[in-house]
C-alpha cells in the first residue's frame, strides 16, 4: 500500500489551484464593465437558488470541517451529526421569515437592517462582531487547519521548514495569498462562482473517501459488528470511552462520555443555529445577493437539503476508521491523535489519483470558507465604517476599499 503523495496527485492538486484562481480572475474581468459597489459586493443582485444554496453550503464547510468532524467521529460516534442536521431547521426559517425582511429592506448587510430596525448602536456592535468573526475565525482557523493537513499528508514533522519558512506557515501564506488575489479582483460573484466549483470538488472527495473506507469495512452490519465486538483503539487514553457499541446512535442520555446529549442540542442548538444562519454577514450575503425574493427563499431551502449529507461523508468517516482500526486493516497502524483521522485515511486508504483528489477538496474547503470572510470583510468596512461617517463615498470608491481590505485581512 502506498502512503505517500505522487506527482500525479501534486498534478492535480496544482491543476485544481490554478483553475479556481482563474475562474475567480475572470469573473472580475467580466464584472469590470459595472465597477459599482453592488456589482463587486452583491454581485449585481443577480444570483439564483442553485448558486445560492451551492454558496452558502460552501462558505459554511471548511477544513475544520472535515477535520474536526471526523475528529470527533472517531472519539465518540455519529453524534456531532446532530449539528449539522439541525442546521436545517435553522435554514428553513432564514426562508422564510428572515430572507423576505432583508431583500424588502434592500440592505447591504445585516448591520444596516439592525440600524434600521432599532439604532446605530446595534448596527456598530455587530459590524464589529461580524469583521472579528470573519477574520479570526473564518479565514485564521480554516487557513490554520489546511496548513495543518496539508504538514499531515506531506508527513512533515513539526519543525519542517520549506524555503526556509515554517512548513505551516509557508501553507497558511501560500493558501491565503491565492485565495486573497481571486477575492480582491472579482468581489462576490468571484467568491460564489469559485464556491459553487467548490462545492461540488469538496463533495466528490468526500464521497470518494467515504465509499472506498465503507466498502473496505464491508457494509453497515460489518460496521455494527465490529464496534460492538471491540473496544475503542485508544480506550484508556483521555478523552476517549472505552467502548464503541453506541457509536452509531445519535440520540445520546446524560451519562455519555460525549456530553451531548439529546436534549442540549435540540435545546441549545437553536441559539448558535439562528445566530449564524440567519445573522452572520458571511452566510447571510449570498442572499442579499439573490435576484428576486424567490430566488433568495430558495437558496436556503436548497442549502438546507445539501446539509443533509455531512453526516454521510464527513462524520461518518471517521466512525469507519476506528472500525478499519479494530479490524487490523491497517497493520497495526492508527492515527497518531484524533485529530489526524481524516489525514491518516486519506493517505492509507485512497489510491493514486484518489488522493489527490480528495487533497485538493480538502483545500476547496479552506479557500471557500476564506473567500467568502474576505468578501463578507470587504463589504462591512465598506458600508458599515466608511460609507455610514462618508455617506457621500463614490461607488467607485467603494470598490477600492473593498479591495484594500481583503488585501489587509488577509495579512491580518
Amino acid at each position: 500500500m502506498q502512503n505517500s503523495i505522487t506527482n500525479f496527485d501534486w498534478a492535480i492538486i496544482l491543476v485544481y489551484l490554478t483553475g479556481v484562481v482563474g475562474i475567480g480572475i475572470a469573473a472580475g474581468f467580466l464584472r469590470r464593465r459595472g465597477g459599482e459597489g453592488s456589482h463587486y459586493f452583491l454581485a449585481g443582485n443577480t444570483l439564483t437558488w442553485p448558486i445560492i444554496g451551492l454558496a452558502m453550503f460552501a462558505a459554511n464547510i471548511s477544513t475544520v470541517h472535515l477535520v474536526s468532524l471526523a475528529e470527533a467521529a472517531y472519539k465518540y460516534g455519529l453524534v456531532f451529526g446532530n449539528f449539522e442536521w439541525m442546521a436545517g431547521f435553522t435554514l428553513i426559517l432564514l426562508s422564510l421569515f428572515f430572507a423576505p425582511l432583508y431583500l424588502r429592506s434592500r440592505v447591504p448587510t445585516l448591520p444596516d437592517y439592525l440600524e434600521r430596525r432599532y439604532n446605530r448602536s446595534c448596527r456598530d456592535y455587530l459590524a464589529f462582531v461580524s469583521l472579528f468573526s470573519a477574520i479570526v475565525i473564518h479565514i485564521g482557523v480554516a487557513l490554520y487547519t489546511a496548513a495543518w493537513v496539508l504538514r499531515g499528508i506531506l508527513n512533515l514533522g513539526p519543525h519542517a521548514t520549506i524555503l526556509g519558512v515554517d512548513a505551516l506557515m509557508f501553507f497558511i501564506i501560500v493558501l491565503g495569498v491565492l485565495t486573497g488575489i481571486y477575492t480582491m479582483v472579482g468581489g462576490l460573484l468571484a467568491v460564489v462562482w469559485t464556491e459553487s466549483i467548490q462545492t461540488v470538488l469538496l463533495l466528490v472527495g468526500a464521497i470518494c473517501i467515504t465509499v472506498v473506507g465503507y466498502l473496505k469495512i464491508g457494509g453497515w452490519s460489518a460496521l455494527a459488528h465490529t464496534l460492538a465486538a471491540h473496544p475503542h483503539p485508544m480506550a484508556g487514553a483521555a478523552g476517549f470511552p472505552a467502548t464503541t457499541t453506541n457509536f452509531l446512535n445519535m440520540a445520546r442520555d446524560a451519562s455519555d462520555p460525549s456530553g451531548l446529549p439529546w436534549y442540549s442540542i435540540l435545546l441549545g442548538y437553536p441559539v448558535l443555529g439562528i445566530w449564524y444562519w440567519c445573522c452572520d454577514q458571511t452566510i447571510v450575503q449570498r442572499v442579499l445577493a439573490a435576484r428576486d425574493e424567490k430566488q433568495a427563499r430558495l437558496g436556503p431551502l436548497f442549502c438546507s437539503f445539501l446539509k443533509i449529507l455531512p453526516v454521510f461523508f464527513f462524520v461518518l468517516p471517521g466512525v469507519i476508521c476506528v472500525a478499519l482500526v479494530q479490524q487490523g486493516v491497517f497493520n497495526g497502524a492508527a492515527p497518531a491523535t484524533a485529530a489526524d483521522t481524516y489525514t491518516f485515511m486519506l493517505v492509507h486508504l485512497l489510491p493514486v489519483g484518489l488522493k489527490g483528489l480528495v487533497a485538493a477538496a480538502m483545500l476547496a474547503a479552506a479557500m471557500q470558507t476564506c473567500s467568502a470572510a474576505l468578501n463578507s470583510a470587504a463589504t462591512l468596512v465598506a458600508y458599515d465604517i466608511v460609507r455610514r461617517w462618508r455617506p457621500a463615498t463614490t461607488d467607485h470608491r467603494l470598490v477600492v476599499i473593498g479591495k484594500v481590505t481583503t488585501v489587509v485581512a488577509t495579512v491580518i
